[in-house]
């Protein structure tokens, strides 16, 4: 279930002005079943539009790292064609520095609360601000563990939908993989060619990170 590069979205797309993938992005490259290449998006293509030319594979798959989603790329014409086709990152932007205290990247926004809300806030040590950036640390640090585990069930579910959901022992690694139980997942994944097997246990690794 290897999905397939859309040229005619590509092209539409250049033709409208829009600009393609970023090249920056950190994603695998599969030909049928085996692993082309990984790093950035700009080296990745280089290296897939090589066995494209070879005629070694008919379709190429990329996939981002973190996500699993999958990334168009139009590999019409030379190499340099295909890499100039994806887009650069903006650049950074420079922030004028006026005199004092520098505000370490603090951003200004309305925060709308009851009166009881605000006087609480008021009454800890450093004001109202120091208190809801504490409040929000202590909150992210409690939320973050939860967070990765939920995004790597979902990557490296989306990879392995993509590329092994007809392959013995699927669903039965996708409830191992939900349910926590790496050993489960690892034994219903041994059998799957070397390369899918290898990505969707890479991928899959935050996700056991409490068991």
């Amino acid at each position: 279930m290897t999905p397939e590069t859309d040229n005619s979205a590509t092209a539409a797309n250049a033709k409208l002005g829009i600009a393609g993938p970023d090249a920056n992005i950190d994603c695998t490259a599969f030909g049928g079943l085996k692993r082309i290449a990984s790093g950035l998006l700009a080296d990745v293509v280089v290296a897939a539009k090589a066995v494209l030319d070879r005629g070694e594979v008919e379709t190429i798959a990329i996939f981002d790292n973190e996500t699993s989603r999958p990334i168009e790329v139009d590999f019409r014409g030379s190499v340099e064609e295909v890499r100039q086709r994806l887009a650069a990152p903006p650049p950074a932007e420079a922030v004028p520095r006026g005199p004092g205290r520098p505000k370490l990247g603090v951003v200004a926004r309305e925060v709308t609360l009851l009166p009881r809300h605000w006087d609480w806030l008021n009454a800890q040590p450093g004001g109202a601000s120091v208190a809801l950036r504490r409040l929000v640390e202590a909150a992210r640090r409690d939320t973050d563990g939860e967070a990765r585990i939920r995004l790597a069930r979902e990557a490296a579910n989306r990879f392995m939908t993509a590329m092994a959901g007809d392959r013995p022992g699927y669903e039965e690694a996708t409830r191992a993989l939900f349910a926590g139980d790496r050993a489960r997942f690892e034994a219903e994944t041994e059998a799957w060619p070397a390369d899918i097997r290898d990505h969707s246990r890479r991928l899959a690794v935050p996700a056991f990170a409490s068991t």
